[in-house]
């Protein structure tokens, strides 16, 4: 059970959704080694949970997450990755098996930007600010957005909001492709939950976790390699009971009925020769 008043994130499951709500709300869930593991760890545990099928994740009270914690870091002149909670790294979201959704509710800064850009989807509240703010505290482009922004939004783009630090909000981040959708504050969670189920009510486990694999595998391969890995893929899932249940459901007009996704199972094969 988590306590609300202590836990720096909050777990929920209901419906088959595990809802992870970082929970600092006084410092607008500003970014710490213990937040940190406590939301990988969060992470992992959803991941191994049957009863889970879509990961939400959202912050309490005003903010999504401001940023790394300021008071932590002045006078810190020697901050490594420890400091900011990454004993696993920052792209750790990408490899859970699962999709993962942030419901950006309000301010998404730094390296809680850069949290965000590692979840696989990102909706968010109308009027929600966004800076990547490195620039603007005299670093750098730091925790994979030097990765992350130029794949989402371009080269361009992404050298405006890191060059310049500035704020921008849900909706300019809709246009450029920092977000999928902008809804309005009080319909966000339900709105994230409404296409959470969606997924859950049509769409096999094992093809989301594949196709999750493949995104991330493939987004700087070349098309050939990219295209016979994923026809090497294909023939695999012809094999699945996933592939039988969504044709007969389609023939039968009913929604499927899939399986959850065996912890063992193998997303993307060991040997590809």
């Amino acid at each position: 059970m988590t306590d609300t008043k202590t836990d720096v994130v909050l777990y929920d499951v209901s419906d088959g959704i595990a809802t992870l709500t970082l929970n600092r709300p006084e410092r607008l869930n500003a970014w710490t080694g213990g937040l940190a593991k406590r939301y990988y760890g969060l992470l992992e545990q959803a991941a191994a949970d049957d009863d889970v099928r879509v990961i939400v994740v959202t912050g309490a009270g005003k903010g999504w997450c401001a940023g790394a914690d300021m008071d932590s870091l002045q006078g810190n002149a020697e901050v490594d990755d420890s400091d900011a909670g990454l004993d696993r790294p920052i792209w750790f979201p990408t490899t859970v098996p699962k999709p993962i959704i942030a419901a950006i509710n309000g301010a998404c800064a730094g390296i809680g930007l850069c949290a965000a850009l590692m979840c696989d989807l990102r909706f968010a509240a109308a009027g929600a600010k966004f800076t990547t703010a490195f620039v603007r505290r005299g670093l750098i482009a730091e925790h994979g957005s030097s990765w992350a922004l130029p794949r989402l939004i371009g080269h361009a783009a992404a050298l405006d909001l890191l060059f310049s630090g500035r704020v921008f909000l849900a909706e300019e981040a809709k246009d450029l492709g920092v977000v999928n959708q902008v809804f309005a504050p009080d319909e966000l969670l339900a709105k994230t939950r409404e296409y959470a189920t969606d997924l859950i009510e049509h769409c096999s486990p094992k093809s989301m976790a594949t196709i999750k694999a493949e995104i991330y595998r493939h987004w700087g391969a070349d098309v050939a390699t990219a295209t016979t890995e994923a026809n090497k893929l294909m023939t695999r899932s012809f094999a699945f009971p996933d592939f039988r249940e969504g044709v007969q459901s389609f023939v039968q007009k009913r929604n499927p009925d899939f399986e959850p996704l065996p912890t063992d199972y193998e997303v993307l094969p060991k040997d590809w020769s």
